[in-house]
């Protein structure tokens, strides 16, 4: 069961096409939003739909491929673990932020209602 702690797997589509940059390491970072969708019926019968944003980030091969085959309005399915984590902005305030640091990535439909299926894995 070590396997299953700190495990998301999400579907969902991009909000924005990725942004790629290279560490001072030279290490590829490619960051992105992930839009998922919940519906349910509340207690007048209505349908309601849910949005929940997420902040994803891929590293090294996983990067460039995000980088290189994502826009937004992609579908993917995405495979990660939670980080949180902090920073300070540029007037000095304590920011919090949430994201998913990639394993795994699927792209499933393009955003024109086309289904390709590919998926790669972290190395």
């Amino acid at each position: 069961m070590s396997s299953l702690k700190n495990r998301v797997q999400l579907i969902g589509r991009l909000g924005q096409d990725p942004e790629t940059k290279t560490t001072e390491s030279g290490k590829k970072v490619t960051h992105f939003t992930l839009a998922t969708d919940d519906g349910y019926k509340n207690s007048d019968g209505q349908k309601v739909n849910e949005t929940t944003w997420h902040n994803i980030v891929a590293w090294n091969g996983l990067a460039d491929l995000a980088d290189k085959y994502l826009k937004k309005g992609r579908e993917v399915a995405v495979e990660g673990r939670i980080v949180y984590r902090t920073y300070e902005d540029k007037k000095g305030t304590t920011r919090y932020i949430t994201e998913i640091v990639l394993n795994d990535l699927a792209f499933l439909n393009d955003g024109k209602g086309k289904n390709k299926e590919v998926s790669e894995k972290a190395s």
